[in-house]
């Protein structure tokens, strides 16, 4: 089969690799679409140390399924489905509590790091187990699909918090998964949402996509801005999606008392942080992973149009130019978002 593979560093090659073998719990899937994630882009240069070669990435994915294992339940050849980019147990403690995305022996799909390798699905197939499967509508396009993980990221995100009438929610960074927040949190009943970035462009999408103001964090001071508007108080609850020290410390430093900040972006793995602050104006702070059965949710919101994800998709392209795309999203072209790859 054609895949895209990994071989060392910043080095993508399309090769010819063996299909995928699949155990009897198992399914293989003929895959039509699968998106390049932020997480594939940082783990290309080596630095993140879980994309480690050789390597098939690509966890953003759906297809059809070409085969099924003999304990497969449920699907059966032909069937249009997408998949859970983590590969839970079922059988561990927080898999029984329903929080999957916590599973003890939890692997995703395109990754390879010291515990495990699993290779994904950039490739003409992918083998997955049948328990983290979901059916596709018939009409639901295989682009979208592939952007269903994305989205079931900023549902969860959105779900730990719980919204009373009349909060105001801050965004800060307006990157794909940003914008998939602000139009989670208008879907869960906030109806006032403020995005901040640097981006006029990503701001205007913001707009476009539910934020009810913008704020150009090069023009404004941000956090003076946001005390302006609310009364000296700050907002309720603000949402993290970079990861990094100093917006971290501006969602923390506009919510008011008693506040809720939801870290979504993981960019850095240690950040400076206003301890003081947060303890004595009593700040309440919700780390977010992945997804924990949101998928059902996601598929319902994107096909109903409630949640948009066309606007997001910057380009639509064969896997053999899968190494040119890559490059060019590391080089963080201006206007490039999510780029879809078909096998």
């Amino acid at each position: 089969m054609k895949s895209m593979m990994l071989t060392e560093a910043k080095r993508l090659e399309i090769q010819d690799s063996p299909i995928p073998d699949y155990n009897e719990n198992e399914v293989l899937i003929r895959v039509k679409a699968c998106g390049i994630c932020g997480s594939d882009v940082h783990g290309y240069d080596g630095s993140s140390g879980r994309r480690i070669p050789p390597l098939i990435m690509g966890h953003e994915a759906a297809g059809v399924i070409e085969a099924c294992g003999s304990g497969v339940k449920g699907f059966e050849k032909g069937d249009r489905v997408t998949f859970d980019s983590t590969v839970y147990c079922g059988d561990c403690s927080y898999c029984k509590k329903g929080q999957v995305n916590l599973c003890d022996n939890r692997m995703v799909l395109g990754v390879s790091c010291g515990d495990y390798r699993r290779n994904g699905a950039f490739a003409e197939f992918v083998a997955v187990p049948f328990h983290i499967l979901y059916q596709l509508p018939n009409e639901f396009p295989f682009e979208h699909a592939a952007m269903i993980e994305a989205v079931s990221v900023a549902v969860h995100a959105v779900g730990r918090i719980n919204f009373n009438p009349g909060d105001i929610s801050l965004v800060v960074g307006t990157g794909m998964i940003g914008l998939l927040v602000i139009q989670a949190i208008k879907e869960a009943g906030c109806d006032q949402v403020i995005a901040v970035d640097m981006d006029e462009d990503r701001l205007s999408l913001a707009k476009e996509l539910g934020a009810t103001q913008t704020i150009n964090s090069k023009k404004v001071e941000v956090v003076e801005a946001i005390l302006e508007q609310t009364e000296g108080q700050g907002v309720e609850v603000s949402f993290e999606v970079a990861g990094i020290s100093s917006t971290i410390q501006l969602a923390i430093n506009s919510v008011r008392k008693g506040g809720s900040v939801v870290l979504v972006g993981n960019l850095a793995s240690e950040v400076q942080f206003p301890l003081q602050s947060v303890v004595t104006r009593e700040i309440s702070l919700f780390g977010t992973c992945a997804s924990a059965g949101e998928y059902p949710k996601c598929i319902e919101l994107m096909a109903s149009g409630v949640i948009k994800v066309d606007p997001l998709i910057s380009a639509k392209d064969s896997l053999d130019e899968g190494p040119r795309w890559f490059e060019r999203l590391y080089q963080r072209e201006p206007g490039l978002m999510k780029v879809i790859l078909q096998p």
